[in-house]
């Protein structure tokens, strides 16, 4: 089960991200969902969490390297 919720955050964020964010913000906020996933064991909260701070990053890097 565990593994199962990481797969569909990571593929939800992946879905909401694809059409709209760089390369390096998608990296990111994948990145962040499956910390948070593995941080809450698998809670919601902590994957949107993780990856909306794992955008946030991303945004980040991506305004430095410009």
């Amino acid at each position: 089960m565990f593994r199962s919720s990481i797969g569909i955050a990571l593929a939800a964020s992946l879905i909401g991200l694809g059409g709209c964010a760089s390369k390096s913000q998608t990296i990111g906020a994948a990145t962040g969902a499956a910390v948070g996933a593995a941080v809450s064991n698998g809670g919601a909260i902590g994957t949107l969490g993780g990856a909306m701070v794992g955008y946030g990053l991303g945004k980040t890097y991506e305004e430095r390297r410009r």
